[in-house]
């Protein structure tokens, strides 16, 4: 138990977080790559696996398990909102695993240099309720905020 403890406070320190980041600049594939992702997780999650995107363009890749939502449908308009609908996403499905997010600065009403709050406000919801977030983001990796570096799972 005693090895367990020291683990996980040493994850603690090393600030891993339950969010991945696939960057890269518009059009170079980063909706294929989450995706495919996406439907990675449904076949190997015990839980619900839930999609958010900016219309359901995508519908029909989807695994048919993954709950697609259209952000747009919810009237979300600013960044405060949009993190009050993830939270409200997250409280109200206790067997949720994995939220992926496609567009997320323009899902989020953000763009590359007003979204750290937000990311940061995800990153304590996911952690505090073990959620997956798996979020595209439309900049280079060179201009992912240096904090956030360690999240960027692919960088096209």
């Amino acid at each position: 138990m005693l090895l367990i403890n020291k683990l996980f406070i040493l994850i603690l320190k090393e600030g891993f977080t339950m969010v991945n980041i696939v960057c890269g600049e518009k059009g170079k594939g980063k909706t294929k790559v989450i995706l495919e992702k996406a439907n990675e997780a449904v076949k190997t999650s015990g839980g619900n696996v839930v999609f958010l995107d900016k219309d359901l363009a995508h519908m029909y890749e989807l695994n048919n398990k993954i709950r697609l939502i259209n952000v747009k449908d919810f009237f979300v308009a600013n960044s405060s909102e949009f993190v009050g609908f993830i939270c409200g996403i997250v409280s109200q499905d206790h067997d949720l695993e994995a939220i992926f997010l496609d567009s997320f600065l323009k899902i989020s009403c953000t763009d590359k240099d007003t979204m750290k709050p937000v990311l940061d406000k995800i990153i304590q919801v996911a952690d505090k309720y073990s959620v997956d977030i798996i979020l595209s983001l439309s900049v280079k990796s060179e201009d992912v905020p240096e904090e956030y570096k360690h999240n960027v799972l692919v960088s096209l």
